[in-house]
C-alpha cells in the first residue's frame, strides 16, 4: 500500500507523507521543521497550514479537518488528532481493501494546547517511536506539571529569574499555558512569541503572556528556546529544561541547565505500546526511534518491522 523511498509515499495516490524534500503533493502531519518542506501542494489541517505559512510563507494547501474524510487518488484520507501540537494529525488511508494509519509525532495523554489524540483501527500501522526504550516511562503529567510550577515559584521567591527552555513550536506554548493557568506571569522569546500568536489566532488561548524585552519584568518567568542564554546584565537566572529526555540523567548537563522536567509532547514507551494495542494492526512499521522497539513489540506478539533505514526502497503491501 505504500512505498518507502527515503520517506513514506502512499503508492496509489502518489502522495508523500512528511517528506523533508520538496514533493508535488505531500501530507504534512505537523509544522515542526523536520516534517515540512516547500511542497507544491500540501495536505494538512488548518492549524498546520497557518504554522507552515509562518515558517515558509504562502503555500498551496488542501486543508483537512479532523475526522472528515476526503477522496484523493483512489484513497479515502482522514486526519485524526495526534495530541502533539497545534494542528498535529495522524493520517488514515483506506483503499477499500485495507487501511493504513500513519501516526506522525503523537501523544496519547492530555495536553493544554493540542486536541487529544484519537486512534482508529487499521490493518497497517506506521508509528513514530521516539521514546521506544523502557527507560522512557514518563511520570504522570500532573506530577511533571507540579514539579515545573514549584521550581518556577521557588525561583521567583528566591529573587531569581526562572528561564524555562522548551522547543519553539508546541512545547513552549504548552509550558506558557501551564504557567499562566497557575497564575504565573510569562514573557516569551521573540521566536516563540510569533508562534504563540498563531496559536491565539487559531483559538488556542495561552493566558496572559508578553514579549521578552531587554530584561523580564519582576516576578515573571521567561520561556525561551533550548540553549538560549540570558543577557549578561540580568540578575541571577535559574535555567529549567522541559523535555521527555529529562528521564536521562545526562540531559541536565547536555542542555547546560539547572533542572530538567520530564514533560513531553511525545508518547512515552508505555503509550507507544498502548497505541499499537488500540490500533490492532496486522503489521507495525516503526520509524524515528530505536530499532529495539521492534523487538519489544515482537515479544508481545506483533508483526513489527523497522522502517526508515537509508538503504530501504521497496513496496509494502
Amino acid at each position: 500500500m505504500f512505498i518507502w523511498d527515503g520517506g513514506l509515499k502512499l503508492a496509489r495516490a502518489d502522495l508523500a507523507v512528511d517528506f523533508a524534500r520538496r514533493q508535488p503533493r505531500a501530507f504534512v502531519s505537523h509544522a515542526h521543521a523536520d516534517h515540512i518542506a516547500r511542497h507544491e501542494y500540501t495536505f494538512c489541517t488548518p492549524g498546520t497550514a497557518r504554522l507552515i505559512e509562518l515558517r515558509l510563507g504562502r503555500r498551496r494547501f488542501l486543508e483537512m479537518s479532523y475526522r472528515e474524510p476526503i477522496e484523493w487518488g483512489g484513497l479515502q484520507l482522514t486526519a485524526y488528532p495526534a495530541g502533539h501540537c497545534l494542528g498535529s494529525a495522524m493520517l488514515l488511508a483506506e483503499d477499500g481493501a485495507e487501511s493504513l494509519l500513519y501516526t506522525g509525532d503523537f501523544k496519547l495523554g492530555r495536553s493544554a494546547t493540542a486536541v487529544q489524540a484519537e486512534l482508529p483501527r487499521a490493518d497497517l500501522l506506521v508509528i513514530e517511536s521516539t521514546y521506544g526504550r523502557p527507560q522512557y516511562r514518563l511520570p504522570p503529567r500532573e506530577q511533571a506539571v507540579a514539579e515545573l510550577v514549584e521550581l518556577v515559584r521557588r525561583t521567583l521567591r528566591d529573587g531569581a529569574i526562572p528561564v524555562v527552555h522548551a522547543y519553539i513550536l508546541g512545547k513552549s506554548q504548552e509550558v506558557t499555558r501551564v504557567l499562566t493557568d497557575h497564575g504565573i506571569a510569562v514573557v516569551q522569546h521573540r521566536h516563540i512569541h510569533r508562534v504563540s500568536q498563531v496559536y491565539e489566532q487559531c483559538g488556542v488561548g495561552l493566558g496572559a503572556f508578553g514579549l521578552l524585552g531587554d530584561q523580564p519584568p519582576a516576578n515573571t518567568a521567561v520561556v525561551a528556546p533550548p540553549r538560549w542564554r540570558p543577557g549578561e546584565h540580568w540578575p541571577r537566572a535559574v535555567r529549567i529544561a522541559v523535555t521527555g529526555w529529562a528521564m536521562a540523567s545526562a540531559t541536565r548537563f547536555r542542555w547546560s541547565v539547572d533542572h530538567a522536567v520530564p514533560l513531553s509532547d511525545h508518547a512515552d514507551f508505555d503509550e507507544l505500546i498502548e497505541a499499537v494495542e488500540r490500533v490492532g494492526p496486522r503489521t507495525v512499521y516503526c520509524t524515528h526511534g530505536p530499532e529495539s522497539f521492534v523487538d519489544h513489540l515482537a515479544e508481545r506478539g506483533f508483526d513489527a518491522r523497522p522502517l526508515g533505514r537509508p538503504w530501504q526502497r521497496r513496496l509494502f503491501n
